[in-house]
């Protein structure tokens, strides 16, 4: 639970860096996620938690700005609430039946919000002109744990199909590649 704590908090704290360096004019930039603007990935990342919280029968972060209003201070409420329910044991241990079976709150966290914002923190870096590199622990974490679901993962509205990386390719790009984003 404390590594999946501490991992969120490191993450999140590199996401709300870039959130808050989008330029006014990128908001409605597409970002490499078809169909999705830098608006609607930051969307994305502050509406997702309150399914993991509807999990365990805990009530989703309200009370925030809106994205439409306050992209960097909606995200920042919803880190915040999701932080706090993961440095809660009596939270972040609370356990339900997923589509991976039996899981706590702070293992989905882990699993999926932590993956949303490796993956998610490249697509508006890239989106918004900020430097892209992502953390290679990180990226090593999630391709080795993706790749045992890649059929898995393809499902509608999940992943595109995977592409072939470059010759030579670094694990950054393989794991860009595997998730079907052009590099």
């Amino acid at each position: 639970m404390a590594d999946v704590s501490e991992r969120y908090r490191k993450l999140s704290a590199t996401m709300t860096e870039r959130v808050a360096c989008v330029q006014d004019d990128r908001w409605d930039a597409p970002t490499p996620c078809a169909g999705w603007t830098v608006r609607d990935l930051v969307a994305h990342l502050v509406d997702t938690p309150a399914m993991f919280f509807g999990l365990v029968d805990r009530p989703p972060p309200t009370g925030g700005p809106s994205v439409a209003e306050d992209p960097v201070g909606a995200f920042a409420h919803v880190r915040d609430a999701t932080q706090a329910a993961l440095d809660d044991p009596a939270v972040a241990d609370l356990d339900f039946d997923g589509v991976l079976g039996r899981s706590t709150f702070s293992e989905a966290i882990g699993r999926f919000i932590c993956a949303d914002l490796v993956v998610h923190g490249w697509d508006l870096a890239r989106a918004t002109g900020q430097d892209d590199r992502l953390d290679p622990d990180e990226v090593r974490r999630l391709y080795e744990g993706l790749l045992p679901m890649d059929e898995v993962m393809r499902g509608p509205g999940a992943f595109g199909p995977k592409l072939d990386p470059p010759p030579g390719a670094d694990e950054q790009t393989r794991l860009l590649c595997f998730l079907g984003r052009q590099v």
